[in-house]
């Protein structure tokens, strides 16, 4: 019986949250019978299966909201506000039986006897009971008599109500074999299960990282081709253990539309809950992670945002208020946005409210913008509510969100518009067990850091340096595209001793925080790889810099580096989100248009460039994997064939139409343009990649030869410019 009982304790906790969803939308919705059949089947089970247990207080509840239901489905009686409150109480008088007998093994004392008269009352009345009224000791209202013709009294006074199955004309006999299936083939696993199953996979992932690591130096081709296998097989364990872990996110959703609805009717407002995207997969233990964030801003909405209907009135507005629930994926993140038409947020009275709380100075103040004012919301003790309820207004709630969002790796923005509404956007990791990551080196140690925190990668030459960064108030900064960039030192920032001297290129690593940028100068960047997160101790979780530790392909032990805390540990970001070095330069003369440009050396030695747009890919290929078919040489590149042009080759081909295709010189490896030209690619093969520029195109001159487009200074040398269209036309690709 331990097992039943169990089973039944899990499936009815799964159906309270489907019963809270259905009866809101037949309070929006009266005439769904799909959905007045579901909420009618759920409950009959419920009754059901508590008189087989042994639990005659559930039963005598469920039995009384059946009957109530049965007559809805018949027609005779409308679905109402009433109605849908006397329900939701059915709904919340079982939860709470549920989870008396869970903690103490009995029903508890609970008496239930006032909830099971107004119900047996809105039957007898067609649910024309007053909200919040307990009629038992009133007078019924007459019925009419074509109530009293169609509808049988039902004697709900026995202590022992009948438990023969309600014949349901709304369910047929193919949607009883469909819900049958359905059911063979779901399983419930302890979530413990999963998350050893999860560890043993991780390390999994750890021990294929060393095999492969140690296989680049070997050059047995069996054992190439069994690493090979092993690799894909550990990916696809992978990606099956993770997707086990995955939930939609509807099911941290299905209780907003009860908040939602609570809440208006407490606040004595109209509003109206959309959602979209509910099924949206997250690992498990995000969407534990942002469950109390969620409940916070939705609740905020309603209480802070939304106006009341006479004042949306006043304001030309519906007097129905609007909250959306939004969720997609971006970028390899999910993206949640809440969403409401309220009031929005005033910055002069976030200004005035931070004044009086003497959060800031009156010169901080005065030196925010609107979209900064806004954004002190998420300021410790700080509340645009004047008085404290019972659902806001003690200045703990936005800076505890933001806080949580961070510490799983996600972002939180506010835009909001005064008189129209608010918008918040949260950005969350799809999950935390396994990520990618960009391993760089400093003072000699190995770091990660987490792919979806990174933008580019930059590259200053030594003798650049002194003239491309620039101290701002003490602060390097790089000019990247018409913004300064801060340039954080990964070295300073730990208290390492860098190799870095004036003779070495600054590589930078630009990365996301919040919603800043900044440039992490590192001593080394390596390649992409997964790894495995492990937390660290209790002792280290104030180290705000590191989010956690991994173990590399190598056997050594990596820090994961945390980019939210590495920036608010140099002053890139600060609890109130402040103006950062980022931001767009006020150009003192007119702006000049710099094109982004891929320099290369052609294998003649001539030096050329092309737009990067232009380019798809930067490949390096071992030439013995190239193949001359005809008089092309080609190469297999992920899952096409990939045609090679040797530019400098075409060149001369178009001054010279007799000269024959050119083969590849015999070196070790051939690097390659990757071009795409209306859908086709093609890859262009060079000497040497030289740089990736930001160039003013002013002085040009014509071109000296065909297949060119024109010649320009580039890096102060005259630099040619291909034209791939015209290359790729004659050599009929």
């Amino acid at each position: 019986m331990t097992e039943v009982l169990r089973e039944f304790i899990l499936e009815t906790s799964e159906n309270l949250a489907q019963l809270d969803t259905d009866l809101i939308t037949l309070e929006k919705s009266p005439g769904d019978r799909s959905t007045l059949a579901s909420v009618f089947r759920t409950l009959h089970s419920i009754k059901g299966t508590a008189g087989f247990v042994g639990l005659p207080k559930l039963q005598s509840i469920a039995h009384s909201a059946e009957n109530l239901l049965s007559r809805l489905r018949s027609g005779e009686m409308t679905f109402n506000r009433n109605i849908a409150t006397s329900l939701l109480g059915v709904v919340d008088a079982i939860r709470e039986v549920i989870g008396t007998f869970e903690r103490e093994g009995n029903e508890g004392t609970a008496d239930y006897a006032k909830l099971i008269a107004e119900l047996d009352y809105l039957y007898e009345t067609s649910g024309k009971a007053s909200l919040g009224l307990t009629p038992v000791h009133q007078q019924s209202p007459p019925l009419s008599a074509a109530s009293i013709t169609l509808t049988p009294t039902v004697n709900t006074s026995s202590s022992s109500p009948a438990l023969e199955p309600v014949e349901d004309p709304g369910l047929t006999t193919s949607e009883t074999a469909r819900s049958a299936t359905v059911a063979d083939n779901s399983i419930r696993v302890d979530v413990g299960i999963l998350d050893n199953l999860m560890n043993l996979v991780g390390e999994l992932v750890l021990a294929r990282n060393q095999i492969v690591q140690y296989s680049t130096a070997c050059t047995e081709s069996g054992f190439l081709g069994t690493v090979q296998r092993l690799n894909l097989l550990t990916s696809e364990l992978q990606a099956g253990v993770m997707k086990t872990r995955m939930q939609p996110i509807s099911t941290v959703w299905s209780k907003f539309p009860r908040v939602v609805r609570d809440l208006a009717v407490s606040c004595d407002k109209k509003v109206r809950f959309d959602m979209e995207g509910q099924g949206t997969e997250l690992d498990k233990t995000i969407l534990e992670a942002i469950r109390d964030p969620l409940t916070h801003m939705v609740r905020n909405a309603v209480d802070h945002g939304i106006e009341p209907a006479d004042i949306r009135q006043k304001n030309g507005k519906s007097t129905e208020g609007r909250l959306s629930l939004q969720a997609y994926h971006e970028s390899g993140k999910v993206v949640v946005v809440i969403q409401d038409d309220g009031g929005g947020i005033d910055p002069a009275r976030v200004r005035e409210k931070a004044l009086r709380s003497k959060l800031l100075t009156p010169l901080e103040v005065a030196s925010l913008s609107d979209s900064e004012a806004i954004n002190l919301i998420f300021m410790p003790g700080f509340s645009t509510s004047e008085q404290v309820t019972q659902f806001s207004g003690r200045g703990v709630g936005m800076d505890v969100v933001r806080t949580n969002v961070e510490k799983i790796g996600g972002t939180v923005d506010v835009e909001s518009q005064l008189g129209v509404g608010t918008s918040v956007k949260m950005k969350i990791p799809l999950t935390l067990a396994i990520i990618p990551a960009l391993s760089v080196t400093c003072a000699g140690e190995r770091f990660c850091i987490p792919q979806v925190s990174l933008l580019e990668l930059v590259r200053i030459e030594s003798e650049q340096i002194c003239h491309k960064v620039e101290n701002i108030h003490g602060t390097p900064v790089y000019r990247l595209r018409g913004n300064l960039l801060p340039i954080v030192y990964l070295s300073e920032q730990l208290k390492l001793t860098s190799s870095r001297n004036n003779t070495t290129d600054l590589l930078v690593v630009v990365l996301q925080a919040d919603d800043r940028k900044l440039g992490l100068v590192v001593d080394a960047i390596h390649d992409t790889e997964e790894i495995v997160v492990k937390p660290l101790q209790k002792q280290h979780k104030n180290l705000t810099v590191f989010a956690g530790a991994t173990i590399m392909g190598d056997g050594r032990v990596a820090l994961i580096l945390d980019v939210i805390g590495i920036a608010g540990r140099a002053g890139v970001i600060s609890g109130r989100r402040g103006r950062g070095m980022t931001e767009t330069v006020a150009p003192t003369a007119p702006m000049v248009e710099l094109e982004t440009l891929l320099v290369f050396a052609s294998t003649d030695g001539g030096r050329m460039a092309i737009p990067l747009p232009a380019v798809a890919r930067l490949e390096e290929f071992p030439t013995s994997k190239l193949e001359q078919v005809g008089p092309r040489c080609m190469v297999q590149y992920r899952g096409e064939i990939l045609p090679l042009l040797d530019v400098s080759h075409e060149l001369d081909r178009l001054l010279n139409p007799g000269l024959s295709a050119a083969r590849m010189q015999e070196r070790e490896m051939t690097q390659v343009v990757v071009c795409s030209e209306k859908g086709v690619h093609v890859g262009l093969v060079v000497e040497n990649i030289v740089d990736i520029v930001e160039e003013d195109l002013t002085t040009k001159s014509k071109a000296t030869r065909p297949g060119v487009l024109f010649n320009a200074v580039v890096q102060g040398k005259v630099t040619e410019f291909p034209d791939i269209a015209e290359i790729l036309r004659a050599s009929k690709i």
